[in-house]
């Protein structure tokens, strides 16, 4: 921070500043033609004009005001900010597990460079235990930072990376669990890639983001993190899982399979969810509960990890709607797509009048499979005509596949066999939990209004 603070703003915005006297992280009280607003006055990202000031209000959130719109400017006095993460000691505790995070471009402890704007991943050990202290009494942490991408940049060629550093991490460092820091917007389809790609996992494997940035008063990453070391370090579950928020406030985590969970809000903090099943646990204040749904467990599995990491990337989603044209099926058709799956409607349908088209995938050779984008519930394609037409044309149904999980599982099988009768067979047989044999009675109002009661009445049970 320099001496002379107004020269983080530039142009018109900082000869303004100068003329009012107003020095950046001084306290202000600014009245608008849109209103009043008090808070203190921070930098602007180089990446931002010169026509606007940007006020840090009590509640955290940030504002941009236009210069323009300013009919008066006060001063009550400067705040001391530094947002650096200072240097701390590192000790392994020898009573502790261990446990292996591996950062993708997931922000789940970051720090606030303000000259930028920009929230940058805080990822060395001492900037995490100082970022979020409680994680060194759960655990000894060691990190690997793989790489930063935002998640919807995340590709195939990444997951196979990552399945192979986790193999690593597992052979040379041993930890007692493994995280995974990742964006959240494709979070669900890492964790069900991995699913399929490693096998005989004998401990926890956790995936975890946060909706927002640490960087803001409601987020949700340092809880999100907390709550999956602890799952890394001390559930017996033996799977590739999610921890996430259980609901909009702070009061627990759950954990969910990886090939069963979704993100179903773009902004909740609680916006994974156990689609068609139940979540394996839930965590609160450093507790893990099991729900009672059957699960892979550390002591049972005794195999050696085994990384079947083979995909072929050419494979296509596409989700039925009114209107659709012929030329959307013949595009996959046409540039030899090695398959197709279809998120149809109702119980796996689409238009009547596309299906002599989709015929012609078979005698090309090309799977086309169908979920339900529904999302709860089964495909049942032998109760209306057009779903008895659709397996006709060679159309293989998925049960209750969630679309996007048949969309990576499709990619691994296709990239182990292009032979129908054996793509059929591994696709409709359940591998890593991606189907499941029937839904809870209630299953579609789990975390629809009912969590509590019905989480911790089947946590009461397994007791």
């Amino acid at each position: 921070m320099s001496e002379d603070s107004s020269n983080d703003y530039r142009g018109i915005a900082a000869i303004w500043l100068e003329a009012q006297e107003i020095k950046v992280w001084s306290k202000v009280n600014v009245k608008t033609k849109k209103g009043a607003f008090k808070g203190v006055l921070i930098p602007r990202g180089e990446q931002g004009d010169d026509k606007h000031i940007i006020i840090k209000l009590p509640s955290g959130y940030n504002i941009g005001i236009s210069l323009d719109s300013i009919i008066e400017i006060k001063t009550t006095g400067e705040v001391q900010s530094d947002y650096s993460i200072p240097n701390l000691k590192v000790k392994k505790d020898p009573k502790k597990p261990t446990v292996v995070l591996i950062g993708t471009g997931g922000t789940v402890a970051s720090k606030l460079d303000y000259r930028t704007g920009a929230v940058i991943p805080a990822f060395s050990l001492q900037e995490l235990y100082n970022a979020v202290p409680e994680l060194e009494k759960i655990c000894n942490l060691e990190t690997i930072q793989l790489f930063q991408k935002l998640s919807e940049n995340i590709e195939p060629a990444d997951w196979i990376i990552l399945a192979n550093e986790i193999a690593s991490c597992l052979e040379n460092v041993n930890p007692a669990g493994v995280v995974i820091a990742h964006g959240t917007d494709t979070l669900h389809l890492t964790a069900a890639a991995l699913s399929f790609m490693l096998k005989n996992i004998d401990r926890p494997i956790v995936l975890v983001g946060s909706q927002r940035s640490s960087d803001r008063p409601s987020s949700d990453a340092a809880i999100n993190l907390i709550n999956s070391v602890h799952v890394a370090a001390k559930s017996d579950i033996a799977e590739i899982c999610v921890c996430m928020h259980g609901t909009s406030g702070d009061t627990y985590n759950l954990v969910h399979r990886g090939t069963r969970v979704r993100k179903m809000h773009s902004s909740r903090r609680d916006a994974f969810r156990t689609v068609g099943d139940i979540p394996l646990a839930k965590i609160e204040k450093g507790k893990i509960k099991n729900t009672g749904i059957s699960y892979h467990k550390r002591s049972l599995r005794k195999g050696n990890l085994e990384i079947d990491a083979k995909l072929d990337e050419n494979v296509g989603l596409i989700y039925s709607y009114p209107g659709m044209k012929l030329e959307q099926i013949e595009y996959f058709l046409e540039n030899n797509y090695s398959g197709l799956v279809i998120a149809g409607s109702g119980l796996g349908h689409i238009n009547q009048k596309l299906i002599k088209t989709i015929s012609r995938a078979k005698e090309k050779n090309i799977p086309v499979f169908m979920t339900t984008q529904c999302l709860w519930g089964f495909t049942g394609m032998n109760v209306y005509e057009t779903g008895r037409m659709l397996l006709e044309a060679g159309v293989i149904p998925l049960a209750n596949m969630l679309p996007e999980v048949a969309l990576v599982k499709a990619m691994w099988v296709l990239g182990h066999t292009k032979e129908i009768p054996f793509v059929k067979e591994l696709m409709q047989k359940n591998l890593a939990g991606e189907i499941t044999e029937r839904e809870p009675f209630d299953g579609y109002l789990i975390l629809q209004g009912r969590v509590d009661k019905r989480i911790d009445r089947l946590i009461q049970k397994e007791k």
